[in-house]
This record gives structure tokens, C-alpha cells and sequence, in this order.
């Protein structure tokens, strides 16, 4: 029988108080973007006069609507895009066990030691030359070729941990290498296919110096670099800026709320790997 003790009151206790503390910036966030600007009070206190107008207008003057679409846009093909890369060549990776798959692999994963910022202006310069600076292109090809690494490493090491029963009956009946991880693996691989999806389009979603620097001088901005360009304009009305900073938010918390189950399992299953 469970019995309630100083010790499971004493956790209980740590666990609120680090709930707390990861709840306390989106109650000043979410307070700040709901009070009138001229209310000077601290943003520990709730505003007494709650407003909705700083929220519409962060939405007409910051341009966010056209700025959320076009992060929308990179991050969902991004996120495609690095989730059927990664998990086919994880597949091979995972299932041929040789001293060259093996290789491969550790070549892959030095992608993930290489920082980003090495590679950005030669990068920018192939972009350049391409024609796609000041283009969503640009972006999608940024995100999809520096993610894949982290994502190969995270989908072959679920992949191990799965037994090859069904794969071994499907070959049985005849289906071929790609029917048989379109049809039987991929299906299985839900669990870690939610934290890829999750974990790469908070990073596609939130990045500020790639599309600073990629798409300078032009009218196409993600919702980032948007509020730095309105942070700019509307110094002075902090309300607003919150209330901006809210709205670019939202989105990035619905995924990971409606995908939390599969993000756990996916954890779950690479640290069983």
C-alpha cells in the first residue's frame, strides 16, 4: 500500500517548484502582451486592464501573416524533406551490418560535429551563384542538408531496436527492399518520426541568422526576423512586441502538444537503442 512520506512530499515540492520555473517566462510573456502601453506596473503583477488590441496590432503592422506563412513554408518542407531523406538512408544503415555501412555511419555523424557557421559563407556564395539568394529555396536547402545527420543518427538508432520479424515475412511474400520499408518499416518508426518532426521544425521555426543573412534585401522574411525588424520600429511599445513574440509561438506549442506522446516514445525507444 502506498504511503504518503516526507520524502514523496520533498519531491512533489522539487518538482513544483522547477514547473515553476519553466512557467513563470510564458506568464510574463503571455501578461506583458495583454496590458495597455501605458501601464507602467511590474510584469510580475496582472495587468488590470487586459487588452487584445496589442495582439492585432503586431498582426498589421509587423507584417506577421505573410512572415508565418513563408516559416511555415521552409519549416513543413524542411521537416518533409529531412524525415524521408533520413530515414531511408537510416535503413540500410541500421539493417546492413558491414564494415562499410558502419563507416558510413561515422561519416554521417561528423556531420553533426561540424558547426553550422563554418560552412555558412561558402554556403552563401553557392547560393549566390545559384541564383536562390532572397528565395524560401535557399532556406530549405539549408535546413534539410545540416539536419540530416542528427536525423540519420536518431532513426538508426531506434531502427536497431526493432525486430526484423515483419520484414522477414514481407520479403518472404515477395516485396522488395522499398515496398517493404514504405509498407512495414516506415509505419513502425512513428515514435521517433514525431521527435524528428518536432525537434527539427522547433529548430527550422526559431533560426534567426540564416534567414537574416539569405534572404537580406528582400520582402520575403520568416516570422523571426520579422520581429527583430519590429522590435526595431516599435522599441518603445514592449506590449507589442510580446504580444508578437506570443504569436509566433503558437504554432511550434500546438505541434508539440498534439505530438508530446510520440516525441516521449521516440526518446524512449533511441535510448533503449
Amino acid at each position: 500500500m502506498f504511503r504518503y512520506t516526507k520524502a514523496t512530499f520533498a519531491r512533489e515540492l522539487v518538482m513544483l517548484l522547477i514547473a515553476l520555473a519553466f512557467i513563470f517566462p510564458v506568464y510574463v510573456l503571455v501578461n506583458m502582451s495583454l496590458r495597455p502601453a501605458n501601464d507602467a506596473t511590474s510584469a510580475l503583477v496582472p495587468s488590470a486592464q487586459p487588452t487584445f488590441d496589442n495582439f492585432i496590432q503586431a498582426w498589421n503592422e509587423a507584417g506577421l501573416a505573410q512572415a508565418l506563412l513563408n516559416s511555415a513554408i521552409v519549416t513543413v518542407t524542411s521537416v518533409v524533406l529531412i524525415v524521408a531523406i533520413s530515414s531511408m538512408a537510416a535503413y540500410p544503415l541500421a539493417r546492413v551490418m558491414s564494415k562499410l555501412s558502419t563507416t558510413v555511419f561515422w561519416i554521417v555523424l561528423v556531420g553533426m560535429m561540424i558547426p553550422f557557421q563554418v560552412a555558412l559563407i561558402p554556403l552563401y556564395q553557392t547560393m549566390r551563384d545559384l541564383g536562390l539568394l532572397g528565395s524560401l529555396a535557399s532556406l530549405i536547402l539549408f535546413y534539410t542538408g545540416s539536419q540530416v545527420p542528427f536525423s540519420v543518427f536518431l532513426y538508426t538508432g531506434f531502427l536497431r531496436t526493432l525486430e526484423r520479424d515483419y520484414e522477414e515475412a514481407a520479403a518472404l511474400d515477395g516485396a522488395g527492399t522499398f515496398r517493404t520499408f514504405t509498407s512495414i518499416v516506415f509505419p513502425l518508426l512513428r515514435p521517433i518520426t514525431g521527435t524528428v518532426i518536432i525537434l527539427n521544425a522547433i529548430t527550422v521555426w526559431n533560426d534567426f541568422l540564416v534567414p537574416l543573412l539569405y534572404l537580406s534585401g528582400t520582402p520575403q522574411q520568416t516570422v523571426t526576423v520579422a520581429l527583430y525588424a519590429f522590435v526595431g520600429q516599435f522599441v518603445s511599445d514592449w506590449p507589442v512586441v510580446f504580444a508578437g513574440l506570443v504569436i509566433s509561438v503558437v504554432p511550434v506549442l500546438l505541434v508539440y502538444f498534439l505530438m508530446q506522446k510520440q516525441i516521449i516514445k521516440g526518446f524512449a525507444g533511441g535510448l533503449k537503442g
